[in-house]
């Protein structure tokens, strides 16, 4: 019974992420109606098409190249969500984390003038130092990586606001262009801009964010680090007794993760694609987002790359939503909405796992009752 239903993970992944995308779709549609039941219709069908709503195809790859750019940082988030909970951690700081590698990017490519690689090298130590933090304290003190994580999420924000203070443009309270002041930080193109209508945004940080994945399905599952990082998450005490260094696993765990998260932000910011603004009172919601897109892509590196196209496809086709018919945060709600769905892929799979359990087992005791019916019938035959 339990070999069948291994067998099946992977087909109850996918159908219970279909489920959640179904689901979410429907509830947007519900919201528009009540809210305007004319362009209701219209409206969904534009949150799915994205970059299909142009006519032209040259407009559809150019801004099918658009979202591919902000899928790489997305991905790298959901790895970095990914990574901690296979190894028994929620790492819920990966959006301060982010923001962290944001702020030191940019700030060495602004105002120390770096090139993009030492840039984006800074921005994945920052974001492994900020993991460290909530690694040392949940070793040490004893400390949630929950609470610990959400409390640096603030913390990195304004610090970071205060930071890129220093390199934003004196008129507007957004972070100078990095295209004008220092186009050394760029990452390099590698010629994949002329396949989307010569993108300019278009890059390395694409093929990166995918070999990146790899790499992480590799280490997870294929290698003896990654199962003893992963054994420590499970239970500390059996890998203590075990000979494992569990303290500093856990550390080493939530670096990493960190370290996936500030990669992110330089893939997105180093393309000149984004400028940060200083004013902001809010974390990024591409930390957040990544959750979403880990849980929708079934905890499986190789999923998550096809469940993070899906949710930025979703997040930037509904800016595309008619604005005379629905307020321009509509497009904020319906993506919302179906990011939240798709956390609840896990618990579709459960309900999955547990209807097909007992159906098996009532299959099961329905031909033990029939055998016992048969010999006990056989018995009866012979005794006459």
């Amino acid at each position: 019974m339990k070999r069948n239903l291994l067998k099946n993970n992977g087909v109850q992944s996918l159908l219970a992420s279909l489920v959640c995308i179904v689901l979410g779709l429907f509830l947007g549609y519900v919201v528009l109606l009540i809210i305007n039941p004319a362009g209701a219709g219209e409206a969904i069908l534009t949150v799915i098409k994205n970059f299909l709503t142009y006519n032209r195809p040259a407009s559809q790859l150019k801004y099918l190249g658009n979202t591919l750019v902000k899928t790489a940082p997305l991905l790298m988030c959901a790895l970095a969500i990914l990574f901690a909970y296979k190894v028994g951690l929620f790492n819920i700081g990966a959006a301060g984390q982010y923001c962290f590698g944001a702020a030191l990017c940019l700030y060495a490519a602004l105002g120390l003038k770096w090139s993009w690689l030492p840039c984006m090298l800074l921005a994945i130590l920052g974001g492994a130092f900020l993991g460290g933090i909530s690694g040392v304290l949940k070793s040490y003190c004893n400390v949630n990586e929950v609470i610990s994580g959400i409390m640096l999420n603030w913390i990195v924000l304004y610090l970071t606001n205060m930071l890129l203070t220093t390199v934003k443009e004196a008129t507007s309270p957004y972070t100078l262009a990095l295209s004008t002041t220092n186009p050394s930080a760029l990452l390099p193109s590698l010629g994949l801009g002329k396949l989307f209508n010569n993108n300019q945004y278009v890059g390395l940080a694409i093929p990166l964010s995918i070999l990146m994945a790899i790499l992480v399905w590799v280490v997870l599952g294929k290698t003896k680090f990654g199962y003893e990082l992963k054994a420590t998450g499970f239970n500390k005490n059996a890998a203590k007794y075990c000979g494992m260094a569990e303290k500093r696993n856990v550390i080493l765990s939530l670096m990493i993760s960190g370290a996936l998260a500030g990669m992110g932000a330089a893939m997105l910011y180093l393309t000149g694609y984004e400028q940060w603004q200083c004013s902001t009172s809010s974390v990024p919601a591409m930390g957040f987002n990544g959750i979403a897109a880990a849980f929708l892509g079934g905890l499986n590196p190789l999923g998550t790359v096809l469940a993070s196209f899906f949710i930025q496809h979703i997040t930037a086709g509904g800016a595309y939503v008619d604005k005379s018919l629905y307020c321009a945060q509509i497009s904020d709600l319906i993506s919302a909405i179906i990011i939240y769905l798709c956390g609840f892929v896990l618990f579709m799979k459960y309900a999955m796992n547990r209807s097909a359990a007992k159906r098996e087992e009532k299959a099961a005791l329905k031909a033990k009752a029939a055998a016992e019916q048969d010999a006990s019938d056989r018995k009866g035959g012979d005794q006459a």
